[in-house]
């Protein structure tokens, strides 16, 4: 019987889990126990309430840090591009690590990161310590980015939609947390930038206990063999041939450009159109958790049509009226810009979605997932740098709003061709 939440492309059941080889040894076993499935759940919904607040509290008290470290304009817009360049370099480690050392202790090694880091990098002392320290936290995100739909391909192959969904809820919960509570957080904790930051480390050792038990937990067996008669063998998928798979990776980077540039530089926006810093936090957080009850519904609807190019264009339009907004009327429409920003970021698990459903396989989802993001994040490197630059040179938001727009008309169109019905395994196979 054919997925609830992916009709138009499940394969066979035998099909859904990822191939022997795929991963590793380590996670070849048995049926699943019962207690792991409901941890792994839990597991999963802690490891993505940790995948942004890094990043996000950061933006909430970007100007604080740039004075106590005495940052300029253009090496704040470094701060901010760190993200998609450590996702880019660590994430296409993640499946070599993972096919090592099994992909739950991957994730379990990334909450570690996260957490040593987000402990580490306020008290560095100079900017280089506190770019290094953030780098270990970002390492830690980019693997457990990477690997988390090919563990809920792996896992839960028949519940590819509500399983991305509620990840993308959690995700987005954690985002929102962060942005919102950084500010009064840092006020009632003595008003010191340092202990604001590294609060948030507390929530990514919650996480790392979750996982420790899953560390050797094996996961579902593939009754069937990788190479299966009429179909290429996944592990040998030269998925860099694929025009879905650049496809899906370019609107992956363009989502994650938007998304960097806005978590990073929107409370600015606000703060510099005259709003407080605490209320500047707050629409930064609405921004943001916008994903919690989208990020749910957005998967779960994708993964039942044929196409999600009409989701795409609907998203796109929301981003290209939130920053016609920002550029007319920043201070007196700022909820209303905020919301349709966020709106326009849940292309996010929209683009995690498509990941799930153009591969037929756990294989072909790991290698697209590791292509995808990798490269996206890569492309996404010199959006939130050249925000900072032009931000700086301009002496004003209009010309980093403009390039925020324009950016958004290709995120439509590569969208539009990344989300028709197709799979990479089908795209790549030899001609009959």
């Amino acid at each position: 019987m054919a997925s609830e939440d992916t009709p138009t492309l499940a394969p066979p059941s035998t099909d859904s889990p990822i191939p022997r080889d795929a991963l590793t040894d380590k996670d070849e076993g048995a049926a699943p126990r019962a207690w792991a499935i409901r941890l792994l759940t839990v597991g999963i919904v802690l490891a993505a309430l940790n995948l942004r607040p890094a990043i996000t509290s950061l933006g909430a008290l970007l100007e604080e840090v740039r004075d106590g470290l005495g940052m300029s304009g253009s090496v704040a817009g470094l701060l901010t591009s760190v993200p998609p360049l450590c996702f880019a370099v660590f994430g296409v480690m993640a499946p070599r690590f993972a096919k090592r050392f099994g992909a739950s202790a991957v994730v379990c090694f990334g909450m570690a990161a996260i957490t040593a880091g987000l402990i580490i990098r306020p008290y560095a002392g100079n900017t280089v310590g506190f770019l290094v320290a953030s780098a270990l936290a970002l390492m830690g995100i980019a693997v457990s980015n990477v690997l988390m739909p090919v563990i809920v391909k792996r896992w839960f192959p028949d519940r590819v939609g509500s399983m991305t969904g509620l990840y993308s809820m959690a995700l987005a919960a954690g985002t929102s947390l962060a942005a919102a509570a950084t500010v009064p957080l840092t006020d009632g904790l003595g008003g010191s930038w340092q202990t604001g930051l590294a609060v948030w480390a507390a929530l990514g050792a919650v996480a790392l206990l979750a996982w420790i038990p899953l560390v050797r937990e094996r996961g579902p067996v593939d009754p069937a063999p990788a190479a299966r008669a009429g179909r290429p063998a996944e592990d040998g998928l030269r998925i860099t041939r694929s025009r879905t798979a650049w496809a899906l990776a370019v609107f992956f980077g363009l989502q994650a450009t938007a998304a960097y540039i806005t978590m990073g530089w929107m409370a600015q926006i606000f703060r510099d159109a005259g709003v407080s810093a605490s209320t500047a936090g707050v629409l930064l957080a609405v921004t943001m958790v916008m994903g919690v009850p989208l990020g749910f519904v957005i998967p779960r609807v994708a993964a039942r049509l044929p196409s999600q190019g009409p989701m795409v264009i609907a998203l796109g339009v929301c981003g290209l009226a939130g920053y016609a907004g920002l550029y007319l009327a920043p201070a007196s429409g700022a909820w209303a810009w905020a919301i349709l920003l966020g709106i326009s970021n849940c292309a996010f698990p929209l683009a995690l979605t498509m990941v799930g459903m153009r591969a037929r396989t756990g294989a072909g989802v790991a290698k697209l997932s590791a292509f995808a993001q990798s490269t996206g994040y890569l492309i996404s490197i010199p959006g939130p740098l050249l925000v900072g630059v032009l931000y700086q040179h301009s002496g004003g938001w209009g010309v980093p709003i403009a390039l925020m727009a324009a950016l958004m008309v290709p995120q439509i169109v590569i969208g539009v061709f990344a989300g028709r019905n197709r799979t990479v395994e089908d795209e790549l196979a030899p001609a009959s």
